[in-house]
């Protein structure tokens, strides 16, 4: 996610452009937190039918390596 992205989904969600302003870093690394607790849950899908098929192995690095 870009700086942009985040700062467009906060306001979605409802924090003032004075909120924003205030605390970007914070909700960059809050938006990193969460994208990766994500990620992490889909590989875990992916590892749960990895026996089942090939591809979710390698599905399952890939989600990871996008951290």
């Amino acid at each position: 996610m870009t700086q942009d992205e985040i700062i467009e989904m906060a306001r979605q969600a409802g924090w003032s452009y004075m909120e924003v302003d205030m605390d970007k870093q914070r909700l960059e690394a809050f938006a990193k937190l969460v994208a990766e607790k994500e990620r992490e849950a889909c590989a875990k899908v992916c590892d749960d039918h990895w026996e089942k098929g090939g591809a979710a192995y390698y599905c399952a690095k890939t989600i990871r390596y996008r951290g």
